[in-house]
């Protein structure tokens, strides 16, 4: 079984995955999220991650088909105890407004809930800073939602430094409950959202990462290589990665998947699990065969010649 890692403070526990259900309702229905999410869980897995936002982008969609496809599943299933969620709230367009308000929030909660099918959230986000609502407020409001038992956790989501830290200082002052959790990108190609301030900070106060994108859109999976690769509702988003420093990472990848057996996504998450103050990385399925490689990273403890490696050809190109 794998490790259980507490987030920030918090009583929730994860092992060093989290699955990403940004796909459900876009490349993947209901019947393949359903098999995804089961084999996760089969495997060990713990966590769920969706947003009140998903899939609002794609065609014929208006926000909240990932939460849905969640929670019909968690209805089939007839169990909520051995699972967590996470939602987050402030991008969806709801009564014509965004951001973090008392009364957005509010929707957004009770909306989240009766999509997901359950009466609590385990970790409700605010999905990205809102400079127009005082943080007094934010804090208040995010508060009294734990208060009364809709959410168990709260966590922010796309902070920068001094942001996030103004809001703590928020709910401290206020009395609220406090930020737990941070979900920012993070990977092998993208570590400027947290390394430095945010990083040190969330050491400092016991904040737990949870970075998103931990596979750079695909492209540490090792499968868009060239530019005839990229094919596919996901593959675009790949494409920034296939010059600069994408591939140098690519062939520290593959020159430690020889040494180890593992796959270069496997490899990739476990470089995040084992950075200081993260959690656990999220990374995305479309199939039982991806979750399984997936949940292979669990497990896999690279040596510090693997780390040293991966880090050093990871920085080259941001020199």
């Amino acid at each position: 079984m794998a490790e259980l890692r507490r987030i920030g403070r918090s009583e929730l526990e994860t092992p060093p995955l989290i699955l990403g259900g940004n796909v459900f309702g876009w490349t993947i229905d209901a019947a393949d999220g359903f098999a995804v999410l089961d084999a996760f869980v089969a495997g060990g897995g713990r966590m769920i991650d969706t947003a009140d936002v998903y899939m609002a982008g794609v065609a014929g969609n208006v926000g909240g088909e990932s939460e849905t496809i969640i929670g019909q599943w968690l209805n089939r299933r007839g169990r909520r105890d051995d699972v967590l969620i996470t939602t987050k709230v402030g991008l969806l367009e709801i009564d014509g407004g965004k951001g973090l308000s008392r009364a957005h929030v509010e929707a957004g909660i009770d909306a989240s809930l009766r999509r997901l099918g359950t009466d609590y959230v385990d970790l409700y986000l605010a999905h990205r800073d809102d400079p127009a609502t005082d943080q007094d407020a934010v804090a208040e409001t995010f508060g009294a939602l734990v208060t009364a038992g809709k959410v168990r956790v709260i966590g922010a989501s796309n902070f920068d430094a001094d942001r996030l830290g103004s809001a703590i200082a928020a709910q401290e002052r206020t009395g609220a409950a406090r930020y737990q959790a941070l979900q920012n990108q993070y990977n092998l190609l993208e570590r400027q959202d947290y390394e430095g301030a945010m990083q040190d900070f969330c050491a400092a106060h016991g904040i737990g990462m949870t970075p998103y994108f931990g596979l750079a859109a695909g492209y540490l999976t090792g499968k868009y290589r060239t530019a005839a690769d990229l094919q596919g509702p996901r593959g675009h988003g790949a494409k920034a990665y296939l010059e600069g420093n994408g591939p140098r990472v690519l062939a520290a990848l593959d020159a430690t998947a020889e040494e180890t057996g593992a796959t270069p996504a496997q490899i990739a998450l476990a470089w995040i699990a084992a950075q200081p103050g993260i959690t656990a990385p999220i990374a995305s399925a479309t199939s039982v065969k991806q979750v399984e490689e997936l949940l292979g990273a669990m497990d896999l403890k690279l040596s510090a010649d693997q780390l040293r490696r991966l880090d050093e050809a990871s920085r080259v190109a941001a020199a």
